[in-house]
Parts: C-alpha cells; structure tokens; sequence
C-alpha cells in the first residue's frame, strides 16, 4: 500500500469473541475467599478493555520509576508516584493488556495507589516510558511478566519486563508472529528471547526470576488448530550475558500456559480429545520429571497461576454447554470460575468467584499482594445494570490503529458491514443473525429483521449511488443444502412504509453474497445450482437484472463452474473482474464433505467478459490448507483486502471464551496490492502480504470505502433512532438473575 497523503478511503471490520462491554481486571482474596461483593477490588482505572494482568514486585517497580523520572520527568510528576513509593509500598504496579491506544491490544501498567492512601489508580503506556521503537507501531502485546532481581556471583542482574509481541513481521505463510522479548526495566534496552525461526506464547518466570517457561509452537509451525495449539513447553535462562547463555530446551511435550511453583515445579494445561476438547491442569517435577494431574477429570480447568509448589488458582468450567439452545440461561456450573486447588487435596478447592458473581465468566487467574489475593479479568456487566434494570451494550464503532498512513481503519460492532456507495450509509446484521441495522445522520434502526428458523446474513448495498437499496440473505444460516434467497430492501434508509422487500432468487437454492456492478443493474453472487445432487458444490452467477431478478424477465448467467466452492465474490470498481474465495484446487486428499472448515480456500479472480480466464491471487499457503476468505476490492482497485489466517494465531485460545459456533479460523485482517490493474494475468500468485490487524479476537468481513472518516461515529450516527428500543434480542445480554448470555462471550449467538 502507498503512504501518500491523497487518503485511500477506510476499511471496516467485524470482530467474533470480543465482549460487546470492555473486560477489566479485578482481585479476591484467597485466604479466606471472598464472601460478598464487595471483597472484589478494582485493579486498573475502567478506561477501555483490560485484560491479562499481573502483579509487578516492588523492586521491579522501583526501578521502572527511576528510569521514567530520568527519561520523561514531566510525566513522572503527572503520574504522582516516586521510587521510594514502591519501595515502601504507598504504590503497587499491575502490568495488563489494554486497548486504549486505538484499539490495540498492547502491555500497559497500573500505578495502584492503596485504599489508605487515596486507592487512585493512574496507567502508563509502555510506549511512554520506553519509547515507540519498542512499544510501538502495529502490534500485539501479551502476558507481561516480570523476570530478574538475582545476582551471578558478584553481577546484580536487574529486573526486566518478558512479553509476548507481534511487532516483527513473518513472511512465511501460516505461521505465528508471537515472539518473546525481555526488555531490561533499568536501561530500557530489549532482546528477542525467542530463537530466529521460532514461535512462542504464554511466558512466565520462575520465582527466582532467573528462568523463563513458554508454549513453543511444536516443529516452529502451525498447522490449523484452533482451540488445542500444538505446543511444548521450553525452559531458557533469562539473561544469556549473566548466565553464560539461554540454554533454551523443551522441557515438557504436550502442554501449554506454563506457571511456576518454584524453581523445580511448573504446573501447565493440557487438552484431550476432540469436539469437545478436555481441559485439565498438570503438575510436572522438574528434578523427577514426575507429571501429576492436579484437577478432577469431570470438570475443565485451563490457565492455571502457581501460589506454590502445591497450590495452583485456574480458571474451571464444572459442567460443559453444548450451546444448542442459545436462548436459555446457562447454569452456574457453566460458567467459566476461578478455583485454587491443593495437590494434597484436589477434592476439596477453594472457590474465588462462585459467591461474588455466580453467573458470569472470569479469566485468566494470577497471584496478587504475594499469594494473599487471586486476580482475574471478567466483563463489566455493573455497566449494564441502571438501577433495578439491565440495559443492551451501545452499538458503536472502534477508531483503530492502521499500519497505513493512507488507509482509515474501524471495527464495527456487528456482522458483514457494508457502506453505501457515497459513503453516507452503513448497514450490518446483528449478533443473533436477525436484524439488520442500518446507520445514518438520522441514526441507527433496525430496517429489516425475522423470527424464527431463517436468519439473515451478507448484506450489501447496491453500488449505484442514486439507488437506496440493501440486498441480504435470508434462510437457515451455513447449512448449504438448505435454500437461502437474496433480497433487495429498496427505499431502506427512507421512512419505513416506503420501504419495498423483494425477492430475486427462486428455484430453493443456496443464494448469497450479492455484489453489484457500479452502474447497479447487475450483481454477482454465489448459488448451489447446478451443484450436484446434494447441492453441495457452489459457483458463482450473475443476475442480469438486479431489479427483477429471476423472476419477470430476469436471467442468471453461470460464470464459474466446477465440484468445488466459489464464494465470497465482489464485483471490481472497473467493472471488468469479479474477485472470489474458492476451494477449486483442493488436494484430491482431503475430506469432500468438511473442506469448509478444514480450509483450502484462496482468492482467485475471474474476467467477467471471459469466465475461463481465472487467476489465482493469494492462497495460505504451498498446500492451499488455510483460510483467505471474503476478499474485497479498494475502491481504486489497487489492492484486495480479506480476512485469514496467514498470520496464524496469536495467544492460546483456550484463554478466551470457549466457543462452539465458531464461523472459520480467520484470524486478522490482511492485503496485497496487486501488479496490474489493466491485465489480470500479471496479478498470479502475489507473494508480499501485509497484515492490518494483530488481534486475539477473530477478525472478519471486511469492506472498504473510498471515504476516509476521523469519527465513524459521527459520520454514522450510532445513536438509537426512534423505535429502535422495541427490538429485543432472541438472546438476552443478560438476564433477570444477573446471569450473562451468550452475547457477552462476544459470540456468534445463534437461537
């Protein structure tokens, strides 16, 4: 992409697994637990999602105040705390992951003054203490934690800050970017911990701070997995100039999430089974090389923090929801608690958060205040409650960092965005594949929705700017051999009596992803017609008349054909080419029936003019056994953006929320910039990618405008038009009880 300063418009985007209100980070005490509310504490300052905290030790902390007093003195004064206030404990530091630097997810720390001394909490960006060359630009940071304070014989090694970042590109296809630095607190100074070729998430450092464990990605690959990552775990010395080297090994086969008991104990978590995965967590002796299950195998137990050698908080699901009826509350053994349990009694664990909120899910334990305290994150659902009632999130859009100078960038809080031609309308469907909403100067309202079996999904405007009209998808939702009919909504951001619904397709096939041409006469879309008897293989089709469809006298035109998958397609702003997703070069060895999930999709494009010319653009990988799916072209045509997973994964999923009505893998959002524009066949197989979003979450849908936007919410009115209140979701965010839906797992809620 260029970086010059004519602006290329904005891309949006849609992100599954985020809670629609922010997580944040709070503390129990373990000794007794808690027994009311009001023992939870409040750990950061409530600005933005925060998660995945952990405690800094006061001479660690002393030590980031000293270099912040030296290399920014005016912020040291504003944030108020001083090295002999963390030395005598009038100020603690929390290291988080939070998303208050345009949506990224990167490591910020707490100053957390004690109740006796205010209880004011002031955060820190990293970047702002030790300088954008290491904590900044495009990034993922993760699992901060804090390693050092030992001496080698008569050296004093200091203290240091071990992260997981994302910050150095990959070019190999399919394969992590999560590196582990060490970035020295005193100097500022950062080395890379994980060898070249190498990948590893989840570090900790034992008690002693002189050993880093990580999750290795076994072989340095990734091969697909999702919930259960394929990892080891490896043990290296922190400071290879103190300690004569990192004498990196693996330590432990089949595991992950690594903490340490002591310096001879590292209790981890490791999955069994498939669909669904059993979640149980392992106490391994470094000196016997003894392995012991430490948690019962009826339950699931993941991202374990060590008290001690025997005692070890999780994180546990007591009883598995297949999430079949989406509509009815979970019980309380379904939600995601933490626990602290015993080696020596297993059977009897202390529970930290059954008591203070039953029904909610909390994540991610760690050790606070020296064992005497268990943090977690969880979501602020006390948002949503005004007085005696619950209240529905606020739908909105995210400003997000964009690695292009040139190119806008936004996260939309609902399914398959799409903004109309001039740039002054954007619709989008809900979680719950119900309601599709639509969002102007007048504000945001529901245009279209429906109960019952059928679902509706793909929306997408037609391209002619003097035209009003939305088409979208209605039927059962992913079940291809089911028929799925496209609409057309005219008149949509009019006054609803004005407003036509129409139906172009007929014959009770799989209809979906329309995209017109720029004069919106035409539109392409993708349909199981033709497609065998199980109406299994999809091609795409051209509707000559966008506005009587099939019916009348409509006509569809083939324009691809074959026994495989071609969908996701969009119309080129030039109106010559037609770009798509496609399994048409699958192996003859894979499973015909599961390819959709298995993957070999890549992004083909086909000329419109003459069908058998089709190039292929972009694939995952030499083995095509990857995602590149929903690929849309920039409003110039010089690139093509699309969501995948050629960047892997970037934590253990395991530590979100589990999900079983995942869509695909797809991981961010992605682009190439393509060799030609006039000739298609100099566009084969382009190389060079760049990656636009480094998230946890998964990242998909994307479009893009040509307009470029300092306020999406301004230019898009995301404040409730009048009658939008008498849409009540199939799926209660949450429910009379205080128990939390689905929704606030940040799920694809399907009723």
């Amino acid at each position: 992409m260029g970086s010059d300063d004519s602006g290329r418009g904005s891309i949006a985007f849609f992100g599954t697994y985020r809670p629609p209100v922010p997580l944040d980070i709070y503390s129990c005490p373990a000794d007794p637990p808690p027994s009311s509310r009001e023992d939870e504490q409040h750990l950061t300052d409530g600005v933005s999602y925060n998660q995945n905290g952990r405690s800094i030790p006061a001479a660690a902390l002393k030590e980031l105040l000293t270099f912040l007093g030296k290399k920014n003195p005016a912020l040291a004064a504003e944030c108020g705390a001083t090295p002999d206030d963390a030395e005598k404990g009038r100020v603690t530091g929390l290291v988080f992951v939070s998303e208050r630097d345009k949506g990224l997810e990167t490591l910020h720390v707490a100053l957390v003054r004690p109740k006796g001394e205010g209880g004011a909490v002031k955060v820190l960006s990293l970047g702002d203490v030790y300088g954008a060359d290491t904590f900044g630009g495009s990034r993922m940071e993760d699992s901060g934690c804090i390693a050092g304070g030992f001496k080698v014989g008569a050296r004093t090694v200091g203290h240091s800050l071990v992260y997981v970042s994302t910050k150095e590109p990959v070019t190999k296809r399919r394969t992590p970017w999560t590196v582990v630095y060490r970035t020295n607190l005193a100097d500022g100074k950062t080395e890379r911990l994980t060898p070249p070729g190498q990948y590893d998430v989840s570090p900790a450092v034992s008690p002693s701070g002189k050993m880093v464990a990580v999750a290795n990605f076994r072989g340095n690959k990734w091969t697909g997995e999702i919930e259960r990552l394929n990892t080891d775990i490896a043990i290296m010395n922190v400071d290879k100039a103190a300690q004569g080297g990192l004498r990196r090994r693996i330590l432990i086969r089949d595991g992950g999430w690594p903490t340490w008991g002591s310096e001879n104990v590292i209790f981890f978590h490791r999955g069994t089974g498939e669909s669904p995965t059993n979640w149980a967590v392992f106490r391994y002796d470094i000196a016997t090389k003894e392995t012991v299950r430490v948690t019962p195998e009826a339950i699931d137990a993941m991202t374990p923090a060590a008290v001690s050698e025997t005692r070890v908080a999780v994180a546990t699901i007591r009883q598995k929801s297949r999430q079949a009826a989406m509509t009815t509350p979970r019980e309380e053994a379904q939600y995601r608690h933490i626990e602290i349990f015993d080696v020596a009694s297993p059977d009897r664990p202390v529970q930290i958060s059954q008591k203070i909120r039953p029904k909610g899910d909390h994540y991610n334990p760690f050790v606070a205040d020296g064992g005497s305290r268990i943090g977690y994150h969880r979501v602020r659902t006390d948002d949503l409650v005004i007085g005696n009632n619950l209240s529905a999130p606020t739908k909105s859009f995210d400003k997000m960092h964009s690695p292009h100078t040139d190119v806008g960038l936004f996260r939309v809080s609902g399914v398959f965005p799409t903004i109309s031609k001039d740039g002054a309308k954007l619709a989008f469907v809900d979680n719950e594949f119900k309601a599709v909403w639509l969002a102007d100067t007048q504000g945001l309202r529901v245009v279209y929705e429906k109960r019952g079996s059928n679902s509706v999904f793909s929306t997408a405007w037609n391209q002619n700017p003097n035209k009003d009209t939305l088409y979208v998808c209605v039927g059962p939702s992913f079940s291809a051999a089911k028929p799925l009919e496209i609409y057309a909504i005219s008149n949509v951001s009019g006054p609803s009596a004005g407003r036509k619904v129409q139906r172009l397709t007929a014959g009770n096939f799989n209809n979906a992803f329309p995209s017109s041409n720029a004069q919106g006469d035409k539109f392409v879309f993708r349909s199981t017609r033709d497609g065998g008897k199980e109406k299994f293989h999809k091609n795409l089709y051209i509707m000559e008349d966008a506005e009587e469809g099939e019916f009348g006298q409509g006509t569809v035109t083939r324009l691809t054909n074959g026994p495989w998958t071609d969908t996701h397609c969009s119309w080129s702003p030039k109106g010559d080419w037609v770009v798509f997703s496609s399994t048409r070069e699958m192996p003859a060895s894979a499973p015909e029936m599961a390819f959709l999930d298995a993957g070999y999709f890549a992004v083909y494009l086909v000329k419109v003019s003459d069908p058998t010319v089709v190039v292929r653009v972009v694939q995952s990988s030499a083995t095509l056994a990857g995602h590149v799916n929903h690929p849309i072209f920039s409003p110039d045509m010089r690139s093509i953006v699309f969501a995948s997973d050629l960047a892997a994964v970037s934590n253990e999923p395991i530590s979100m929320p589990v999900f079983l009505h995942s869509v695909r893998p797809y991981g961010d959002i992605l682009s190439v910039d393509l060799r030609d524009t006039d000739d298609i066949t100099k566009n084969k197989d382009i190389q060079e990618f760049h990656r636009i979003t480094h998230s946890r979450y998964e990242y998909s849908t994307p479009t893009w405008t040509k307009f470029a936007t300092d306020d999406p919410n301004e230019q898009w009115n995301m404040l409730a038009a009048k009658g939008s209140a008498t849409f009540k979701p199939a799926c209660p965010y949450m429910y009379p009880d205080g128990g939390e839906g689905w929704h606030m797992a940040g799920h694809l809620t399907i009723p």
